[in-house]
């Protein structure tokens, strides 16, 4: 079995032990992701040698007694929108074609401390304001979609060429190609982590996290880009708890609330099932099931993009000012309708919001967490990026994936996407734990009894297929 595929736990332990060194491990990363690249387009910038060099100099500490961790000498994908110093920061737009920053993001630096190895920036769809990241392939159907925005990263972990790269949720870009790609994914709760150096789509919607191939790499991940940062005045001076320790815990006892309406409207058969029989399982693992209904539903989603169109359009001023034949016109038109938007509109979706978010903290006053499917269907076609449903109407791909990953958007809950099963085509399907503010050890708790109970958690898709 090559590096790649195994587990992070088991590649760090090598490395902890000198069994393997980081250089032998990212040479493995490196060979998977020139197998697989050609087919998925799932980076924007590569970086070999960079690569090798932070890999040998890894190497050289773990020799001489200074291991920084499991994390220490392991491959990461970075999200193009994370600035990464001497390195290309895109956001996958010719707007940024040629921005070189002088410093690294804040998670970026965190995990370099923590020891990661850069394999390169992967692709989102353009500064992040779409669902479906159309440069990148699916890594079980290259001829579909790995999601978005996050979609390279999707794609990197799902096919093996890293175990954990970086993505960011502002309507659920880290959880849709998660589900799409069958990884893990875990948007925080707001302000657990910093965003300072990350391009912003709305700032006050905005999270970051990682995508990963099992619910512990989330885990050790997350935990080490976590913290208060004064830079960052969205993020809360909270303690950041060890979200490891425990997280084999068992869920006997805990009340999972299962949702009667919203994120049972309009949903793919396969999609329902999958969260039924994760429903099933937490129950048959001692855990106890709650009915419950989503306050003010019919809110959520106008509320979401309310907040992020006039937040989207503040950020690109400039840019749609003076460059707006720069942007796809997909982005370009979201932009421009952003800033037709009127000022009342935006606050009253605030004042929403906080309606929103109170509904929902009594909802959870009887539940410890909320299990629900992460997407409303399977990957579409890249050429075709719309959810055709049996009665013949079609919506969006964009605007059908994020309706049920914008609650935790809106709430700032921190919520969980996991691997649930594959489709009856081999395409992945997942189901999200949504928790209470600052959870994030409970929901990884949940995902974790729920990967060690089923098989379809940790698997590297094949990529065999050619775009047709």
């Amino acid at each position: 079995m090559e590096l790649y595929e195994l587990p992070l736990i088991e590649v760090a332990e090598k490395i902890r032990t000198k069994e393997v060194s980081p250089v032998e491990v990212t040479q493995s990363a490196l060979a998977r992701l020139e197998a697989v690249e050609p087919t998925l387009t799932a980076f924007v910038t590569v970086t070999p040698e960079l690569a090798l060099e932070q890999a040998k100099l890894a190497e050289k500490e773990i020799g001489g007694g200074n291991y920084r961790g499991p994390l220490h000498g392991i491959p990461l994908g970075v999200k193009d929108l994370y600035d990464t110093a001497g390195v290309k920061t895109t956001s996958s737009s010719a707007q940024r074609a040629d921005y070189v920053p002088d410093a690294d993001s804040a998670s970026v630096a965190k995990l370099y401390d923590a020891g990661m190895v850069l394999i390169g920036k992967t692709h989102t769809h353009e500064f992040a304001y779409g669902a479906t990241t159309p440069t990148t392939g699916n890594p079980w159907a290259p001829e579909r979609t790995p999601g978005g925005s996050s979609g390279g990263s999707g794609a990197a972990v799902a096919s093996g060429v890293v175990h954990v790269a970086l993505g960011s949720d502002t309507g659920g870009s880290i959880r849709i190609p998660a589900a799409l790609c069958g990884t893990v994914g875990l948007k925080p709760t707001f302000g657990r982590a910093s965003r300072v150096g990350v391009a912003s789509l709305s700032w006050s919607l905005d999270h970051v996290g990682p995508l990963s191939r099992n619910v512990i790499d989330s885990a050790l991940v997350m935990a080490a880009m976590s913290g208060f940062d004064r830079r960052d005045p969205g993020t809360a001076n909270v303690p950041v708890p060890d979200m490891v320790t425990g997280i084999d815990a068992g869920v006997a006892g805990k009340k999972i609330g299962i949702p009667v309406n919203y994120y049972t409207d309009r949903v793919a058969p396969e999609a329902a099932e999958a969260a039924r029989t994760a429903a099933a399982e937490f129950e048959a693992l001692g855990a106890e099931l709650v009915e419950v209904e989503i306050p003010m539903a019919e809110h959520i989603v106008p509320t979401e993009w309310a907040i992020m169109m006039p937040e989207a359009t503040a950020y690109h001023l400039d840019y749609l000012r003076n460059s707006p034949d720069k942007y796809t016109d997909e982005v370009r038109v979201l932009l421009e309708t952003g800033a037709a938007q009127p000022a009342t509109d935006y606050v009253n979706a605030l004042r929403l919001r906080t309606l929103i978010q109170a509904a929902w903290k009594d909802m959870f006053s009887s539940i410890d967490v909320l299990l629900a499917p992460t997407v409303v269907a399977p990957a579409t076609l890249r050429s075709d990026p719309f959810v055709r449903w049996a009665d013949g109407s079609v919506e969006a791909a964009t605007a059908a994936y994020v309706r049920l990953s914008a609650p935790a958007n809106v709430t700032g809950l921190p919520s969980l996407s996991v691997p649930a099963g594959f489709n009856a085509d081999g395409l992945p399907l997942g189901v999200q734990i949504l928790g209470k503010p600052f959870a994030e050890p409970e929901i990884l708790q949940l995902g974790y009894a729920l990967e060690q109970s089923t098989d379809v958690v940790g698997k590297i898709a094949p990529v065999l297929a050619e775009v047709a």
